[in-house]
């Protein structure tokens, strides 16, 4: 097998690393990013994720950095119970502590940081590190991130287009909170539609919780850090006593505040000897959850056909058509998601999981 780069160190690119590590595949991982930068805040990953990760992580240390979740509870903004729905084998855990987990497998010597890695114009099909020299490898695999600046290069006719939602994230420690809430996915919703907050257990004194915005609505993604508790304390202001607690309580020094985008139409998930994975290849608004499920499954999936198939092309191509089809489905979930959300309660056609499932 020929050597391999893998751009990005985030969830998509540190798991590709692993199946390529179990299968003895030379790589080499590359990330613009300092180290420390990578920590985030967390994430849902469903029963068919949690099977992904248990082949590249020991599922009994798996377990003790997240939480499974019984219920998902949908309320009112003040409180009433709309809907629940018992959860089968879903997962939470903090992006630190996913990151951490898959880097352990991980040689240091085969990740470099603070290394941005950009397309050749001169020679098709190579990369180049941010001195000028080439990439030493006949393979490379795409994983940095939805607005990914080697596939905007490969495909410079893509259109990302804004979605109607502007989502708040953070991670709350605060063991009173946390012993307040069950561990179940709780979320509240504003009778006039377009604004709610999610709360997610993710262990016994942390909670990560998130907050979606109509951007037609609320100028969410106009606040600057200083301000943002203060205008989250007057949008909340009169809901469940829960919410505008974490609110006041949370510490805002890590809070990401996500202009969502989406592209209009997939591009190819390769070219030449470039592929892409995970958001670089399909970016997935966050009502489907699956981010970091089909990033897992895009790794499992490319690596097989890499080990299986001498010819390169054919084995992007056989990923290409394996994995598209079921990503559409979730584009497709996430939209009807996200119209859904944009609707007064009264215009809900039923109570949908906020996950996609193909």
């Amino acid at each position: 097998m020929n050597k391999i780069a893998v751009v990005g160190a985030g969830i998509s690119g540190l798991s590709m690393a692993n199946y390529l590590e179990k299968h003895r595949i030379d790589y080499h991982i590359y990330e613009r990013r300092k180290q420390e930068d990578l920590a985030g805040h967390g994430f849902l990953i469903p029963q068919e994720g949690i099977e992904y990760l248990s082949q590249i992580i020991d599922r009994s240390l798996l377990f003790k950095h997240g939480n499974f979740l019984k219920k998902y509870i949908q309320y009112s903004h003040t409180g009433n119970v709309l809907a629940e729905k018992d959860l089968n084998n879903v997962f939470t855990i903090s992006r630190h502590a996913l990151i951490n987990l898959l880097a352990r497998n991980i040689a240091p010597e085969k990740i470099t940081y603070e290394e941005t890695i950009v397309p050749c114009d001169q020679k098709k099909g190579k990369l180049k590190k941010s001195d000028g020299t080439y990439i030493d490898a006949d393979i490379a695999i795409i994983s940095d991130g939805s607005k990914s600046r080697i596939r905007k290069n490969f495909f410079p006719e893509e259109k990302m287009k804004l979605v109607r939602e502007n989502e708040v994230v953070n991670i709350i420690k605060n063991k009173a909170i946390a012993d307040s809430v069950e561990n179940d996915f709780i979320k509240f919703h504003h009778e006039e539609g377009g604004l709610t907050f999610g709360i997610l257990k993710l262990s016994e004194d942390t909670i990560l919780w998130y907050s979606q915005f109509d951007n037609e609505k609320y100028r969410i993604n106009e606040c600057s850090t200083d301000s943002l508790r203060k205008y989250m304390l007057e949008v909340f202001d009169e809901w469940h006593p829960l919410v505008p607690s974490i609110i006041k309580n949370s510490d805002y020094d890590n809070v990401h505040v996500w202009c969502v985008y989406e592209l209009e139409e997939l591009n190819p998930f390769y070219k030449d000897n470039i592929v892409f994975i995970g958001d670089a290849a399909h970016p997935l608004i966050p009502f489907t959850s699956q981010g970091v499920t089909s990033a897992l499954k895009d790794s499992f999936v490319l690596t097989k056909h890499l080990v299986e198939e001498d010819n390169i092309t054919k084995a992007f191509s056989q990923y290409e058509a394996e994995r598209k089809q079921e990503i559409e489905v979730h584009i497709k979930n996430g939209r009807i998601l996200l119209n859904q959300f944009l609707l007064p309660l009264n215009q809900y056609t039923e109570n949908i999981l906020p996950i996609s499932y193909k």
